[in-house]
């Protein structure tokens, strides 16, 4: 019988793992739809381009919450997001300005941001890294004004600010080697470009939404005197237009 108590007590244990599993879920948001940007940074072009974004929800584990979830009005005070950006290649064949160029490769840039909120209102900072393109370090600095018409739509809009370290604003707006259109140019990071973003959001159901967006930036110091831009334009529009679909795992 003394061999009994343990046993159960052991069966109890396990029975109860999974109730505790559920306990732990991810929740967040992938996005995907097309854009329209420059053809590469500093150019006066434009192309179509993938959209692609990811936004986090909430993350429960041990009884623990962070995170109000996709869809729901998010707590006030300070939060956590992540932070995606796709930059597409540029190939130098492709444009008679950019002749003897170095080609850049497809970036793709993660990180995460810290954000601080209340109901009609909020400021942001943002990080990345970057991989492929460029391994270089950039970042968003950011307020809104937040609208809510309904419980379908979130519209918000307010200034941003790009940064970037050397190694980033180096691959993209300098030039290494003098050639017959360009001098040589070494570009230094820090406060890149300045504008204005505004996004509007309209949920379907609790899974689905619409988003859009439409930003201009005006390209800033070493950025805008870089004779990429000078040959190009330091005023940048984007616009995209995506699907957005929540998801909630368990673990």
């Amino acid at each position: 019988m003394r061999f009994a108590i343990p046993f159960v007590a052991c069966l109890s244990t396990l029975a109860a793992l999974p109730a505790v599993a559920q306990e732990r879920s991810f929740n967040f948001a992938l996005r995907g739809g097309v854009g329209v940007g420059p053809e590469y940074p500093g150019a006066s072009s434009y192309q179509a381009t993938p959209d692609l974004g990811f936004t986090f929800g909430s993350l429960e584990w041990g009884g623990r919450k962070i995170g109000t979830g996709i869809g729901n009005a998010p707590k006030t005070g300070f939060g956590l997001t992540g932070s995606f950006r796709y930059l597409g290649e540029r190939d130098a064949s492709d444009h008679p300005e950019l002749a003897g160029l170095e080609d850049i490769d497809a970036a793709v840039e993660l990180g995460f941001g810290v954000v601080y909120r209340e109901v009609n209102w909020q400021v942001f900072g943002k990080v990345r890294r970057g991989f492929g393109g460029h391994e270089g370090v950039t970042g968003d600095i950011g307020a809104d004004l937040i609208f809510r018409p309904d419980e379908r739509w979130t519209i918000t809009a307010g200034p941003r600010f790009s940064l970037g370290n050397d190694r980033f604003a180096d691959t993209y707006f300098g030039v290494d080697t003098a050639t017959p259109t360009f001098a040589a140019y070494e570009a230094e990071g820090g406060l890149l470009g300045a504008g204005v973003e505004i996004e509007a959001t309209y949920r379907l159901d609790e899974a689905w939404a619409l988003e859009g967006a439409v930003a201009y930036e005006h390209l800033l110091n070493d950025a805008a005197d870089s004779p990429i831009t000078q040959a190009g334009s330091d005023d940048q529009w984007t616009m995209r237009f995506g699907v957005s679909r929540a998801f909630n795992w368990r673990f």
